[in-house]
């Protein structure tokens, strides 16, 4: 499948992936249902990653090596052309063409600068971990151009606090938006319990040391 022409489209959906081969797929046909311009940037993955999105049909940036979620970020909105773009996880399910018009539309009409989908109804476990840390959420909508002056978006390995900092720094008008139904695939499903325990821990203390990093740099 041809990728569509950037400039035919003011919203793009772009999804950082490491290894999601499983459900990756998915997330790209629920996405281009709103719209053609879906970009998968495929962070080093060593599985079908890749393979599974461009048959869905997104439009793949292949990274030769894992940068980090901040990283496969920036490639793909540097895919793009799209005036706002649409930032979804690769591990989700019970995504809808609905969540996503409800996640854009504030930032579509100029209401909100940014929306932050939280997840209600999914499954316990991703809703208490989205609920307990919601700014912490992969699901947003925003400007592209917005997004890209965020200092070291490229570089941190998980973006989302960087993000967050970005919003208070700019006065950004921002809200948080409902996802009715949709969870992600825990990391201890994916990868065997200690594996992912371990991996899920790391996150959170790179998630949640940003500020004293930040600090320190």
């Amino acid at each position: 499948m041809s990728r569509a022409d950037p400039s035919s489209s003011r919203l793009a959906v772009v999804i950082p992936a490491f290894n999601e081969e499983d459900t990756v797929g998915d997330v790209v046909r629920v996405a281009r249902t709103v719209t053609p311009d879906v970009v998968v940037a495929s962070d080093g993955s060593s599985d079908g990653t890749a393979d599974a999105a461009r048959r869905a049909g997104a439009h793949v940036v292949d990274l030769l090596h894992n940068a980090g979620k901040g990283a496969a970020l920036y490639a793909a909105l540097q895919a793009t052309q799209a005036e706002i773009v649409v930032l979804l996880d690769a591990d989700l399910t019970g995504l809808t063409a609905a969540h996503l018009q409800a996640l854009s539309a504030p930032v579509l009409s100029g209401e909100l600068d940014m929306s932050i989908g939280v997840f209600e109804g999914g499954g316990f476990v991703t809703d208490w971990g989205n609920k307990l840390t919601p700014h912490l959420s992969g699901q947003r909508a925003c400007r592209r151009a917005w997004l890209l002056a965020v200092p070291d978006l490229g570089t941190e390995r998980w973006p989302e606090p960087a993000i967050t900092r970005h919003l208070k720094a700019t006065g950004a008008r921002w809200a948080y938006v409902e996802l009715p139904n949709v969870a992600q695939v825990v990391k201890e499903k994916k990868r065997g319990f200690w594996r992912g325990a371990q991996a899920r821990t790391k996150m959170y203390a790179a998630l949640l040391t940003y500020r004293a990093r930040r600090r320190k740099s």
